[in-house]
């Protein structure tokens, strides 16, 4: 008796290109002697080449019908973990931690077709467990992609553009059209590769207060910098001879300023 179709659940669009299903793969690199993370495996085509090639795959399915089948699917197949939960609720270091090959797998590998509606939330999950996880290859959609990857002084930098770059270097890797799903998304969708390199020290900031900072001087992003500042509490007379120090010129928009000099404005508002 033929099994009745899967039907998409939660708003999944399942990736069927093949040709895109192994490049995604590809991009994570040689992973022989790695353990992966797979959010989101659905119908298991990635979860597949990926069991084949990973030393330990864990794959982590929110969906309680697909996560039985994926189970299934991959019952005899060693080193693979299929985990029914939430990936927002998934601690990434314990994972790490429970290597059983002793710490000698290393830090995390993660790839994933991520929810188009809670994208930002998982990506900065990720950069929670940044110290667990080495580099992930992540499909979202395009627009997103173009505001994690954007440079400053474009319309597309922003909070998460800014937040991203501090914790990742950010590559895009290939666009794919609605055809590569099904169903079919409205949107294109883009992969990205985000090797974890945290750069708080090299800025000489502490990222929670950091972070905090720029949600201050990104809370209206087309206002001036010195506007959300003074919005935020800071004193006019501070906040222009922080600016001045740090080079920034007093009309600035949050969106214009790069890492380093936000950084330095950030350390010379402390001082002040």
């Amino acid at each position: 008796m033929p099994q009745r179709p899967i039907r998409p659940k939660l708003g999944q669009n399942f990736l069927v290109s093949a040709t895109a299903q192994a490049a995604i793969v590809d991009a994570l690199g040689d992973l022989a002697h790695r353990a992966v993370v797979e959010i989101g495996p659905g119908r298991g085509a990635i979860t597949a080449l990926l069991a084949a090639r990973a030393a330990r795959l864990i794959a982590i399915e929110l969906d309680r019908e697909l996560a039985p089948r994926l189970r299934q699917q991959f019952a005899e197949q060693g080193g693979v973990e299929i985990r029914n939960e939430d990936v927002l609720e998934t601690n990434f270091a314990a994972l790490r931690n429970a290597d059983p090959a002793h710490g000698k797998l290393g830090k995390l590998l993660v790839v994933g077709n991520l929810p188009y509606y809670i994208t930002s939330d998982i990506l900065l999950r990720l950069f929670h467990f940044s110290g667990d996880i080495d580099r992930a290859v992540v499909m979202i959609q395009r627009e997103v992609a173009q505001r994690v990857a954007a440079e400053p002084g474009t319309s597309d930098y922003g909070l998460l553009s800014a937040t991203a770059q501090l914790y990742a270097r950010v590559e895009k890797l290939m666009t794919l059209p609605p055809g590569a799903f099904s169903p079919p998304p409205q949107v294109h969708s883009t992969v990205l590769r985000l090797t974890m390199a945290p750069r708080f020290a090299e800025l000489g900031v502490v990222p929670e207060p950091f972070i905090a900072f720029l949600r201050v001087v990104f809370a209206q992003k087309r206002k001036m910098l010195a506007k959300n500042l003074r919005n935020a509490g800071y004193d006019a007379a501070r906040i222009s001879s922080a600016l001045a120090a740090s080079s920034i010129p007093s009309q600035s928009r949050a969106e214009e300023i790069d890492l380093e000099r936000m950084a330095r404005l950030f350390r010379e508002l402390l001082r002040s």
